[in-house]
């Protein structure tokens, strides 16, 4: 290997490849102590280790290979029989591996055993490994997304002989046994108004089959999907919809009836197969009352809704990692660039809506466990928060990771790089499972009909209310939530829907600063989620004049020590941002 000279390492471009993505990441483990009981964070802290390193490493490089080398469709077999495959690179199938089979991810929410636990581990597990895991790979979280929520909404609505049947494939960790889930919805005229579903579902004898077609399905050769289909005879609208378990091969061997019409060129996601299915007669199961097809579809729905607040979450944290690496590592003009102020308030920008995604998926995802178990606080909380991270946490990581790009440089925009990959993915966030005005939408919905806003607001009161959040931070914190729920409110009940967005950006803001307050309440000795809470308050909820005065000295030396990611006490938190009226 030749030897660098001084000038050559002095001005070599800093190259975090290799490192632990977990070990430096220093409030992750902070986090996880919080939300997880003892006795189980120890237990699966080796994993987190193991999987850091290997996203850090191994794993980014077989993403790499696949982004590179996207699935392709063969229609026939070489002896022309139509028996259609997806070939995928191998790169991609050693990513599967490690995520179905070694982490048993689609599992572990769903039956007891992995990692030796002696019961289902709690969705914390799960989406804080996948928040790991998406920092390397993020096309193959959607079969993972899509195989685990299939999993529960066949669990929740399925009869018993289904379930029978099926779930054992679901939940395996031999991969050579398991079967993978998808969802099939979207049609040409049913995008985000699946009202208009027009597939068909009808009577054959005592089962009943599926006709029409379907215009972006994810993982398309999945071995099981969920259908939205009209059955004949049905109303129109929400209610002639039927949810239907569709087999990719039937319980005799032979195939089902559908085929694959084609795969999308995408944007994004390359390494994963999204196509068009067109039903021909395929059998299917009904799941759940027809005429509730929809209602019992948005179980799977939201999981995945949260799942794409994971991902996001993790696509930005990703990025910011990448960017603290590269300030503190490279040198311009003399000085390190986490030096200079103009970087520092970049980075901050970066980080302040990667740590607010970060706490409301966990803090929902625990939510999410109480509300399976019938807690209706839960639920309440559940189907509010999880449309608003849908919406503001994909969008944040669109902005967030091209922030990364540009911290990087020219490099970041070449392909040897990860920075064109993630911006890409992160792009998709903001589609599947929901655009950004239908989440937003979904979120006053909630309101209007399911009456969350005032059970969110006791609760965010309740995690105000503890004796290691400062009254100055309570007090400031407390008004504003006051101030966004008459907001959000107000546009609930508007005759037209032009705040909406407005209002519920505003209720993730404020409730992820609360959250994050309460957490550095947990710790009791590390102030510096308080400190990010009020970063949240002065910097995205409270009117700034943008012809004001510059930071001063103590908020650039908060700054500093934020993006330093070390302790702070509680002096230091309250040094700068706070409102003193």
């Amino acid at each position: 290997m030749p030897n660098l000279t001084t000038a050559q390492t002095s001005t070599a471009i800093p190259d975090r490849h290799g490192a632990n993505l977990f070990l430096t990441d220093p409030s992750l483990a902070a986090l996880l102590q919080i939300y997880l009981p003892g006795a189980l964070y120890r237990h699966v802290e080796a994993v987190f280790v193991e999987l850091g390193a290997a996203a850090g490493g191994p794993l980014d490089e077989l993403a790499q290979l696949a982004d590179r080398h996207p699935p392709t469709l063969k229609h026939r077999t070489r002896t022309g029989q139509d028996l259609q495959r997806i070939d995928k690179h191998p790169a991609y199938v050693e990513l599967e591996r490690m995520a179905f089979s070694r982490l048993g991810l689609a599992a572990m929410s769903h039956r007891a055993g992995v990692f030796d636990w002696p019961e289902a581990l709690p969705k914390l597990v799960k989406y804080a490994l996948t928040y790991v895991f998406v920092q390397s790979e993020f096309g193959l979280c959607c079969p993972l997304s899509m195989t685990d929520s299939l999993t529960g909404t066949l669990l929740k609505h399925g009869d018993q002989a289904l379930i029978d049947r099926y779930l054992p494939e679901l939940t395996t960790q031999d991969f050579d046994q398991l079967s993978q889930g998808a969802m099939f919805i979207t049609e040409q005229g049913a995008g985000s108004d699946v009202s208009g579903v027009t597939t068909r579902a009808y009577r054959d004898g005592d089962g009943w089959k599926l006709q029409g077609e379907k215009w972006f399905c994810s993982n398309p050769d999945a071995a099981l999907a969920m259908v939205l289909a009209r059955a004949d005879g049905a109303p129109p609208g929400m209610k002639g919809l039927g949810l239907f378990l569709m087999p990719r091969t039937l319980p005799d061997g032979c195939r089902n009836s559908y085929h694959i019409v084609r795969l999308k060129d995408k944007l994004g996601t390359r390494s994963m197969a999204s196509g068009e299915i067109r039903l021909d007669g395929a059998t299917a199961y009904p799941v759940g009352e027809i005429g509730r097809g929809f209602h019992n579809m948005a179980t799977m729905i939201n999981m995945s809704r949260l799942s794409n607040g994971v991902r996001a979450a993790g696509l930005m944290r990703r990025a910011v990692g990448e960017a603290l690496f590269i300030a503190r590592n490279r040198q311009a003009f003399n000085r390190h660039l986490i030096d200079m102020p103009l970087m520092q308030r970049t980075l901050i920008k970066m980080l302040l809506p990667s740590e607010q995604a970060r706490t409301m998926f966990m803090h929902l995802s625990v939510c999410m466990g109480r509300a399976d178990s019938g807690d209706q606080e839960a639920e309440k909380l559940v189907r509010i928060l999880t449309p608003l991270i849908k919406f503001r946490a994909c969008r944040d990581a669109r902005k967030v990771t091209q922030d990364g790009m540009e911290v990087r440089g020219g490099c970041g925009y070449i392909e040897e790089w990860s920075d064109p990959r993630i911006v890409r993915d992160a792009l998709l966030g903001s589609i599947w499972e929901g655009t950004s005005n239908i989440v937003a939408l979904d979120v006053a919905r909630s309101i209007q009909r399911d009456h969350t806003l005032p059970f969110l607001q006791r609760y965010l009161e309740h995690k105000l209310d503890h004796e290691h959040i400062p009254v100055r931070s309570r007090e400031s914190l407390g008004k504003t939530l006051y101030q966004v729920v008459q907001l959000m409110q107000e546009s609930a009940q508007a005759a037209d829907d032009a705040d909406t967005r407005r209002a519920a950006t505003a209720l993730y803001n404020i409730t992820t600063a609360i959250l994050m307050a309460w957490e550095a309440a947990q710790s009791g000795t590390d102030f510096r989620r308080l400190a990010l809470a009020h970063g949240v308050l002065r910097h995205r909820i409270l009117p700034q004049d943008p012809l004001g005065a510059r930071a001063g000295a103590e908020e650039q030396r908060l700054v500093r020590q934020l993006l330093d990611e070390t302790p702070l006490t509680l002096a230091e938190a309250m040094s700068a941002w706070l409102p003193t009226g």
